[in-house]
């Protein structure tokens, strides 16, 4: 699969910088891979937010997970991680925003599937994402 799509979960109150820093990083990085960022742009009505991101979520091929310092507010991580595992895409986390293996982590998300921000890491993290899940 040459250009997987990813679709970038975050918290939107506080990681948004994180997350534009994160796209715009990927695309400059001399990885293997391009991630299609598929996440809402925009802060979104709760009556349509959830079948909106579902479905963006679902023609993704994996989920990557920005793990702040913060994450104990993130409700919506949380509800993704559930659409997540409802539709069988494979995810992990990365830890932005000087969050780390002490941080609090969104329910669903097991720490060793977080990692530190580094491209080599995250090169090797989305190639496991690609043998597992619905990519299998």
């Amino acid at each position: 699969m040459a250009n997987p799509r990813a679709f970038i979960s975050f918290d939107f109150d506080n990681n948004e910088m994180q997350k534009m820093y994160f796209i715009g990083q990927s695309k400059n990085s001399r990885t293997p891979f391009n991630i299609e960022d598929w996440s809402s742009k925009t802060a979104l009505a709760q009556y349509s937010w959830q079948d909106i991101i579902e479905g963006k979520m679902k023609k993704c091929n994996l989920m990557i997970v920005l793990v702040g310092r913060s994450m104990s507010t993130a409700t919506g991580v949380n509800k993704e991680i559930q659409m997540a595992l409802k539709n069988n895409v494979p995810f992990f986390g990365v830890y932005v925003d000087g969050a780390s293996s002490s941080s609090t982590l969104p329910i669903g998300l097991p720490r060793n599937r977080v990692i530190p921000w580094t491209w080599d890491g995250i090169a090797s993290a989305i190639t496991q994402m690609l043998g597992e899940g619905k990519n299998r």
